[in-house]
Order: structure tokens, then C-alpha cells, then sequence
């Protein structure tokens, strides 16, 4: 008998919509979708919310990285000077050589492509004189710019260098093969 009596349900179920929503709403269908509408309504509230955190959190990192890379200019900036302070010392220090700095105004433009002070790394011994370009980065524009200051320091001075060479931690690949074609010495490590 209850197995008929399920077959009986089962089909009404399936038949008659009005005994399919009384039998929904004995079980609680009712409370059950309005829980669920409360939810859903709780979630799009929830990722309205998110995307606003979201956002906030993009321009907090825009503004942290627009900060840590002044930070990274500005160490640079030092590093490079302290480097070259202690790459100075050294020369004179332990080999000896004599480290001036040679300025000059370019009315011409001819290293920078607008008039301005060109100033080049001088070491010289024993008369010898090695013109210097210490960097903490040389890119293959950095060793085109000393190629030009090489020049403009011999036709000012009439003097041709006899060792020109780049001093740094990190040089591109470019750079390295500019230089050996410039006839340029590249140190890169001490």
C-alpha cells in the first residue's frame, strides 16, 4: 500500500501544480526562498563592497609603488655617488693614480645635443692619461654618451686618452658590445 500511495503523490506532483505548492509549502519552499532572496541580496552587497576594497587597494599599490620607484631613483642616485666615491678612493689610494674631474661647458651641443657642462673621470700616472665613466647601470645609450664626451674631451684638450674605460656593478649586453666596438674597457667587477 505505501508504495502505491508514493506513486500516488509522485504523480500529483507532477500533475497538479496547486498540490505541488501546498506539499512545497508544508516542507518550508517559502521560508526557504526568502532565506535565499535575504542571501543573495547579502552577496551583491558583499561584492559591491569588495570591488570598493578592491579599488582602494589598487590605488593604495599605485601609490606605494609610485613611492618605493622614487625611492629606488633616489637610492640609485646615492649608490652611484658612494660608488664612485669609493671606486676614486681606491685608484688613488691603492694604485696610485691621480683621480681629477675635468669639466668643461659644450656650447655646441655636441655630447647632449644642447649646450651644458660636459665633465669627465680623469686618472692619470706616470703621465698616462684614462678617461672614466663610473655608473651603477650602463645601458648601450650610457656608452654612446662617454664615446661622445671621448671626443669632445680630444678636441677640446687636443689630448687622445690612452685607456678609456667604464666602471660598474651591472652593464646591458647591448652596452658590452657597444663598447668593445668603441674600444671602450669595461670593469665590472673590482
Amino acid at each position: 500500500m505505501a508504495t502505491r500511495l508514493k506513486k500516488n503523490i509522485l504523480k500529483l506532483m507532477k500533475k497538479d501544480e496547486e498540490f505541488r505548492y501546498a506539499v512545497a509549502g508544508l516542507l518550508g519552499l517559502e521560508e526557504i526562498l526568502k532565506r535565499l532572496d535575504k542571501h543573495e541580496a547579502e552577496l551583491v552587497r558583499l561584492r559591491e563592497e569588495a570591488n570598493k576594497l578592491r579599488e582602494d587597494m589598487n590605488r593604495g599599490f599605485e601609490l606605494l609603488t609610485r613611492n618605493l620607484s622614487a625611492i629606488g631613483a633616489r637610492w640609485g642616485i646615492m649608490s652611484e655617488s658612494a660608488f664612485r666615491q669609493g671606486l676614486m678612493g681606491i685608484l688613488e689610494k691603492e694604485l696610485g693614480l691621480t683621480v681629477e674631474k675635468w669639466a668643461t661647458f659644450d656650447e655646441k651641443g655636441y655630447v647632449y645635443g644642447y649646450p651644458s657642462v660636459v665633465d669627465i673621470d680623469i686618472a692619470i700616472r706616470d703621465g698616462r692619461v684614462t678617461l672614466v665613466e663610473v655608473k651603477s647601470h650602463v645601458r648601450r645609450s650610457d656608452v654612446a654618451e662617454f664615446s661622445r664626451k671621448i671626443e669632445f674631451y680630444r678636441g677640446r684638450t687636443g689630448k687622445t686618452p690612452d685607456r678609456k674605460l667604464i666602471v660598474t656593478p651591472y652593464i646591458e649586453a647591448e652596452a658590452v658590445e657597444a663598447a668593445e666596438n668603441l674600444g671602450i674597457e669595461v670593469y665590472t667587477q673590482l
